[in-house]
């Protein structure tokens, strides 16, 4: 059967920065083809992404990833129905018991009395739409006959009532528990398999790590008192980086499910997904020491591909890595690179003929014009999300 996959390729120069560091504050790098290279992970450019998306989609499409769950359904209790706000937590809790199969228990945090009067939390990370989260609330208040905790306890006792449990939260999943996934540790079965791989951005050359050794006065200091209030360093670094991800529109519109509206297409909600997601990729940053160094840099080209077979990284093309220029950057050179790279990659593979746009900035970047259908940003979401509609919908 032909799939659809989407490849997303960047080229994005990004000044001095620290967005992403490691233990002892320094810039994450990685080795490859022999040498260091300016690295940032792909948690961070998944959570960049993300942050963006409530930009770009409304709430009740989004989901939350808390310890605080309890809390999380208790306001969302609250609100279907104020009259049972002195129960709400034991409602909650217990409804997350049954529905997740998790142990939900106080943080080890004590009040000035030394008592442990904290709510109850996962013990990890927990990934719930909102929609889930609502389907929940709705579910604990009819089963408690107005908020009696024993009541619901007895009602859960029934497996009709478990299993409508356990589909509240294995339904309706919100737009990046679809991309992303999601694990549930005690319970595998409600595990979502992520759509959507974001790999590892790394610089296209060599990158060395630098110091910058700051000073900060003290407003108060008088000229009696010369010197600074405060002395330190961060380091940073410069790169042009790739970046790369793929999503698997076919295990997307698995996860989202078909027309979550009445009269809306099956492919609406991937196709929405698939468009946010793009959107958000491409002009996300994750924030580490954004006040610091104000790296705010948009990519300097994008090609996108869909795919009927497999995913497909180009970062072979910087295995070697790009030497500087004459007058001194690697972004020309790198676009280069590519424009040979990938015509012999599809070419060799029997890839040919994939759709394909490029969306470009600058005339260093002319030589990647070739690969595909010259686009602008909003032209590239439009064009994808249609050819996105097509695809699914020819195989549906």
């Amino acid at each position: 059967m032909t799939r659809t996959i989407l490849d997303i390729h960047i080229l994005q120069n990004v000044p001095p920065s620290n967005m992403n560091r490691d233990d002892t504050g320094t810039p994450k790098s990685a080795y490859y083809g022999g040498v260091r290279r300016a690295r940032v992970s792909s948690q961070a450019w998944k959570r960049a992404t993300r942050s963006r998306f409530s930009e770009l989609l409304p709430p009740e499409e989004l989901g939350v990833r808390t310890k605080k769950v309890v809390e999380a359904l208790a306001e969302r209790i609250t609100a279907h129905d104020a009259s049972v706000a002195g129960t709400a937590l034991k409602l909650a809790e217990e409804t997350l018991r049954t529905a997740t199969g998790s142990s939900l228990e106080p943080p080890k945090r004590k009040n000035k009395d030394g008592e442990n009067t904290a709510v109850s939390e996962s013990k990890y990370l927990m990934f719930l739409s909102r929609r889930q989260l609502d389907a929940l609330a709705e579910l604990a208040l009819s089963a408690s006959d107005g908020g009696d905790v024993d009541s619901l306890k007895k009602s859960f006792k029934d497996k009709e009532q478990k299993a409508r449990a356990r589909s509240a939260v294995d339904t309706r999943h919100s737009v990046d528990i679809a991309l992303f996934g999601r694990m549930v540790a005690d319970s595998a079965d409600l595990n979502v398999d992520a759509a959507t791989q974001v790999a590892h951005a790394l610089s296209v050359h060599r990158s060395d790590i630098e110091s910058d050794y700051y000073t900060a006065v003290d407003d108060l200091s008088s000229a009696s008192e010369p010197g600074a209030g405060m002395i330190g360093t961060v380091d940073f670094n410069s790169a042009t980086l790739y970046r790369y991800a793929a999503v698997d529109v076919d295990e997307l519109r698995r996860n989202l499910g078909a027309g979550l509206k009445e009269g809306e297409s099956p492919s609406a909600p991937a196709s929405r997904a698939v468009i946010a997601f793009l959107e958000a990729f491409i002009t996300s940053l994750p924030t580490g020491k954004i006040n610091s160094f104000g790296n705010h840099a948009l990519p300097s080209a994008v090609i996108v591909t869909i795919r009927d077979r497999w995913p497909i990284s180009f970062v072979g093309a910087f295995e070697e890595p790009v030497p500087k220029s004459a007058q001194g950057g690697f972004l020309r050179e790198s676009c280069r690179r590519l424009a040979a790279y990938v015509p012999d990659l599809e070419r060799q593979y029997g890839l040919t003929d994939q759709p394909t746009w490029v969306f470009r900035v600058g005339e260093e970047t002319r030589t990647l014009a070739e690969l595909g259908t010259g686009v602008t940003l909003p032209s590239l979401l439009e064009q994808v999300g249609r050819t996105v509609v097509e695809r699914l919908e020819s195989v549906a």
